[in-house]
Order: structure tokens, then C-alpha cells, then sequence
């Protein structure tokens, strides 16, 4: 898949293109029904498929101080969209200046000078433009004035996934999967994203207390804004990445999130204990899925009820994970 970023870094052969646009942040079901129906209709049409994304999230420049967190990472988000079958993406740098973009500035810069659009799938609810002020109608009409088609998708009609309290159903969104993953329920977070959650970054010298235990852990640091699940012990995987963010490996693993309350800590880790591996990760990129939370965050009265309460969050992680 091609990738850049900025207008200007666009490929001059890239012909026309069909196009769709979001933040597409955590690639969740939703947006895989939204970006394979943009893919199917540049098969259709025998033009390459392109996501248009953003760069801060557009939150933080409109609300300073706003910034959602972040369920995938710009790597990951790549290899994600790219595993649909889309052609190129291009992450555009959302400043300012370009959010002070009319919906009819945005469509001829963006659309047709740069992409070339031939044809634009979007949610129903898409909206563009400074203050929000475009939506579907709006980009129809243009798209008649330059060209381009333009189709709507239904997200609605991708399914749901039960709410946090069970009492009923609530539409896929990435404003859904941060609440489950902010709960520590990802169980729910899995079933709207399609795959366990999960938190990319790079390992880091901790404070070595793990080894000293006989629980080396590998102390995973992500980027800032990163959705980092509720404090507590984990089930799940540690992913050993490539220099371009691909998968070289999954080894199982009991994840903890907190900051170490039995030895006073105050810095919040996310600490990955590899089952059944022997090796050095300092310096590896990472990624860390969770599976299922074991349980909460606890302070122990000493070392010797800590380290049974290790071993049965190794015992358990290896139940759950049909080890």
C-alpha cells in the first residue's frame, strides 16, 4: 500500500481515485464495512482505493485540550486499512489553517486538485469543512460540479455490540470502544473492533523489580493519548513488530496496568510477562493486545502474597488462552 503525508507528497500517477475519509481511528467494524465498500466500488470502477485520514485528531486543533484517545496507532492503523484491500492512504495534517477550510475549499483542494477524486464514500453522517458546516448533501452537490460521485453508507447497518451495563445494544463507534477499553471491558471492545484491543509502543528499561521476582516484564512506553485499558492484570499477547509496524510474532502473555501500588509506585506501566519465552526486547516495537482482565489493580500486604497472586495470573492467562 502507498502511504504519505501531505497534499503535496501525493504521486503524480496515481490517476483518479475513489476516495474515502475519516479518522478512522481503531479501524473497528464500522469502518471496515465503510472502507470495503469504498474498495469494492474502486474494483468496480478499476481505480485505486484511497483513505484520506487526519493527523492530530481533528479534536485537539478545534477543542485544544480535547484529544480523544487514540486506539490504533498510525502503524498499526496502516496495517490495518491495508489488510482491506485499500491502494494508498494519505494523512493529512490537520492544522489550523486547514481546518479553517470552507466545505467547498476543502472538496477542490483536497478532492479534486490532489486526489483526484473520481468518486467519495463516507458515513451518512460525514461532515467537512470549517465548523462542520458540509455534509453528504453538500459534497453530492459538488460532486456533480467537479465530477466526482458520491456514495453514503449506512454505519448503522454494520451491527452493534452490547452495552457496558447489558441492558442493550449501542451502535459501533470509536467513542463506544475507548468507554469499554477505559472500563477495562475487553471483551466488549473486541467485539466492536473485530480483534483484541491494542496498545503499541516500545520496550523500556523499567525498575527491574519483575526480574528481581522471577516475572521479567517487558515495561511497554506508547505515544501520548494512547487508550490504555483501566489499571489492572490482563490475559493477552505481546506482538513483536518490524521496522515498518508488521507482525513478526505473537507470544502469549499476563499483562499489568497500574502503577505498582505494593511498592508505592506513582508512574502508570503497562508491564508484559512473556510466557514460556527467554530473551532480550529492549528496544523492540511492540504491541500489547489484551484478551480478558483478571482482575483488578491491588496493593499486597507484602512480596510473598504478591507472587501468588502472580502465579495465578500466569495459571489463569494460560487457561484463557488455551495454553
Amino acid at each position: 500500500m502507498l502511504r504519505w503525508r501531505g497534499l503535496d507528497a501525493a504521486p503524480g500517477d496515481l490517476g483518479r481515485t475513489v476516495v474515502t475519509i475519516g479518522m478512522y481511528d481503531g479501524v473497528h467494524r464500522g469502518h471496515q464495512h465503510l472502507i470495503g465498500a469504498a474498495v469494492a466500488r474502486a474494483r468496480a470502477m478499476r481505480r485505486p482505493a484511497l483513505v484520506l485520514t487526519f493527523d492530530p485528531h481533528p479534536a485537539e486543533v478545534v477543542r485544544p485540550g480535547s484529544h480523544p484517545a487514540i486506539l490504533t496507532a498510525a502503524d498499526r492503523k496502516a496495517e490495518l486499512v491495508a489488510a482491506l484491500g485499500v491502494d494508498a492512504m494519505c494523512v493529512l495534517p490537520f492544522t489550523p489553517a486547514f481546518s479553517r477550510l470552507t466545505p467547498g475549499e476543502f472538496t477542490h483542494t483536497v478532492l479534486v486538485e490532489h486526489l483526484h477524486a473520481a468518486q467519495v464514500v463516507v458515513g451518512r453522517n460525514f461532515s467537512y469543512g470549517h465548523r462542520a458546516e458540509g455534509d453528504v448533501a453538500s459534497l453530492t452537490a459538488e460532486g456533480r460540479r467537479f465530477g466526482f460521485g458520491v456514495e453514503g453508507v449506512d454505519l448503522t447497518s454494520v451491527g452493534s455490540a452490547p452495552d457496558l451495563t447489558g441492558d442493550g445494544e449501542v451502535t459501533i463507534s470509536s467513542t463506544y470502544i475507548r468507554a469499554c477499553v477505559a472500563a477495562g471491558d475487553m471483551a466488549s471492545a473486541a467485539l466492536a473492533l473485530g480483534r483484541p484491543h491494542r496498545v503499541d509502543g516500545i520496550v523500556v528499561r523499567g525498575d527491574r523489580r519483575g526480574r528481581e521476582l522471577g516475572y521479567p516484564t517487558a515495561n511497554v512506553e506508547s505515544p501520548r493519548y494512547t487508550a490504555v485499558p483501566a489499571d489492572g492484570v490482563y490475559a493477552g499477547h505481546l506482538v513483536l513488530r518490524d521496522h515498518h509496524g508488521a507482525t513478526r510474532s505473537r507470544h502469549p502473555a499476563a499483562v499489568s496496568v497500574g502503577s505498582n501500588p505494593t511498592f508505592s509506585g506513582a508512574r502508570r506501566t503497562v508491564e508484559a510477562f512473556l510466557l514460556d519465552f527467554d530473551g532480550d526486547l529492549y528496544g523492540e516495537h511492540v504491541g500489547v493486545e489484551f484478551v480478558e482482565r483478571l482482575r483488578p489493580m491491588t496493593a499486597f500486604a507484602g512480596i510473598p502474597e504478591l507472587l501468588v497472586a502472580m502465579a495465578d495470573d500466569v495459571s489463569r492467562t494460560r487457561a484463557l488462552l488455551g495454553l
